[in-house]
């Protein structure tokens, strides 16, 4: 089963450092690319649905690489506009043990902030299309950037398409009063809301109850409570939230609960991986792609659910933003196959 799907945001060119090694005393670095809504792009073409992914990228042959990296995986670039003088570049250090990963961002001024809401024909983009996704990071790129994000949930409204958002707040792009100024209003449009406990707290203004992710300790019946505030306040027909517990940075636990109309009437929470990290940037897209799969082709949201949590752990075990796993990878773990033998 096949549907259309939209994601619109930046891809950037990732420079890490190889293995654990810290900036200072890298000589080189390993070049990729990824970022949030493109992560989502690359995913769901793996699972077989027929991907788009909306953007601005330079003419000049860095931009070209990267719209060669979506290619790669099936991601249709006709709604990529080629303009503006640069692609975002952010920089990584991968922690390990109790040395935490650092992120350097280097993006200001690249082409997608240049784009305009007339470069597209949103009525095309959205043209039999089933799902929209975007992430709290599109907005916080400028007012540009939020013009064209408006233009686009007005046409996938128009259009019945759902729309998800991962609130994805970025305190190196903006502050939360700015955050909370152009996020509170985009809810309008928004059918399935993404977050975590920092997320809801600094885009939508809300607080999960008395929470201490870097001691691991969650308030489960907070986040309960903090998911029927958000989907009460906005009408949301689901609200999904991500639950880490940070030992290190090496080893999280993972799980996620959800909250919606049909299902999951009460607050439903998955079950918890203990994930030894070997990457955790694009473990939120991973999940966020695995629950638009869910939600698209599962009898029940519950299984949509637990389809996207085991999608997000097998994402921070690759090296990379992107989430290359298949779908028969990801049932074999939801349904309690993650012993990790070699397959032979």
């Amino acid at each position: 089963m096949s549907f259309k799907v939209v994601t619109m945001g930046e891809i950037m060119l990732r420079l890490s450092t190889p293995g654990f090694s810290r900036f200072v005393q890298s000589q080189n670095f390993d070049a990729n690319y990824g970022g949030g809504e493109a992560n989502v792009a690359v995913a769901l073409s793996n699972y077989g649905f027929e991907s788009y992914f909306v953007s601005k990228l330079p003419k000049h042959e860095i931009g070209q690489a990267a719209v060669n990296s979506l290619r790669r995986f099936g991601v249709k670039d006709d709604y990529i506009v080629r303009g503006g003088d640069r692609v975002g570049i952010y920089f990584l250090e991968t922690g390990a043990s109790q040395r935490a990963s650092k992120v350097i961002y280097d993006r200001s001024g690249s082409a997608v902030t240049t784009l305009k809401n007339n470069e597209l024909n949103w009525e095309d983009v959205f043209k039999n299309a089933k799902w929209f996704h975007w992430t709290g990071i599109t907005p916080a790129l400028g007012k540009e950037a939020q013009e064209s994000l408006i233009a686009a949930c007005k046409a996938a409204k128009k259009n019945g398409v759902t729309i998800s958002a991962d609130l994805n707040y970025r305190a190196k792009l903006w502050s939360t009063k700015e955050a909370q100024s152009i996020m509170i209003p985009l809810m309008e449009y928004v059918d399935v809301c993404i977050a975590n406990e920092e997320d809801a707290e600094k885009s939508l203004g809300f607080k999960a109850g008395v929470t201490n992710v870097e001691s691991a300790e969650l308030d489960e019946k907070g986040y309960f409570e903090l998911a029927k505030q958000l989907k009460t306040k906005f009408n949301f027909k689901s609200v999904a939230i991500t639950l880490r517990e940070s030992y290190s940075a090496s080893r999280n636990g993972w799980s996620a609960l959800l909250h919606d109309e049909k299902e999951c009437v009460q607050p439903y929470r998955s079950k918890r991986y203990d994930v030894q990290i070997v990457d955790r940037v694009g473990g939120g897209d991973s999940f966020a792609s695995g629950l638009i799969y869910g939600l698209l082709t599962k009898s029940n949201t519950k299984e949509a659910l637990e389809f996207a949590v085991a999608a997000s752990c097998l994402k921070q075990t690759i090296p990379g933003d992107f989430n290359l796993v298949s779908i028969d990878e990801v049932e074999k773990l939801s349904k309690g196959g993650g012993s990790g033998r070699v397959e032979r």
